[in-house]
């Protein structure tokens, strides 16, 4: 018999006034879905007014008065969430929540606990040389330093039970959320299951916000999490 699960998505969300008015439709006409939180990270360019204008049963938005980072936004929707398991959707167009089938089939089929969407495995658009190079180093040092193979550790796409996610005690407020994440996990001896997801990447032109002080953070955060703390 397949497990029946209720996905909450969260959806941090940061002067995405482009995209905004397209992915909130995109992920509410999944069949997977339960509730899509978005919350707004004291967006400045417009992102918020749009977002007070779109009303649906499943949507539920809040408003950080200023910007606190990625991390703190997922942990504001955290509290907020009533669903059996959690997602991460970004609110640009990099991530497709088509894919939002191919990630819960291993949990609703008792194969998986937590299930990862690797870029790298499934159908993407060339990425920039040294956000590549940066994803293989940190994947080798967390696959080195936890005995494991991930494929992606730096993946937008976690499924994760929402009691799981909750009790990790996440700390991180910025875009070393994904490590603190996948280090956290694989610490309580977790395998992770991956699947192949799509992704097309976007440049910094059209609003790419991370960069490569990000990655660095992310290796400390490795050695810190594998070495450091419980």
């Amino acid at each position: 018999m397949k497990k029946s699960i209720k996905l909450s998505v969260i959806m941090p969300v940061y002067n995405e006034k482009k995209t905004i008015g397209e992915i909130i439709p995109k992920v509410l006409s999944r069949p997977e879905v339960h509730e899509l939180i978005v919350v707004d990270d004291g967006s400045t360019d417009g992102t918020r007014e749009k977002l007070a204008g779109i009303k649906h049963k499943k949507l539920k938005l809040i408003f950080h008065k200023k910007n606190s980072g990625k991390g703190a936004a997922i942990k504001t929707a955290l509290a907020k969430a009533s669903g059996s398991h959690v997602i991460i959707q970004d609110a640009d167009l990099e991530y497709d929540p088509e894919d939002y089938k191919t990630l819960v089939e291993p949990v609703v089929n008792h194969n998986a606990e937590v299930v990862f969407g690797s870029r790298f495995y499934g159908p993407h658009r060339d990425m920039l040389f040294w956000h590549k190079a940066g994803n293989d180093l940190l994947n080798f040092f967390v696959n080195v330093l936890f005995d494991t193979t991930i494929s992606d550790c730096e993946t937008g796409y976690k499924l994760l039970p929402l009691k799981l996610l909750k009790d990790l005690d996440l700390k991180t407020s910025r875009f070393d959320f994904e490590i603190e994440t996948t280090c956290k996990v694989l610490k309580r001896n977790i395998r992770i299951f991956e699947v192949p997801v799509s992704y097309t990447g976007r440049e910094y032109a059209d609003g790419k916000k991370i960069r490569f002080s990000d990655a660095v953070i992310a290796f400390l955060r490795i050695v810190q999490y594998r070495f450091l703390e419980n």
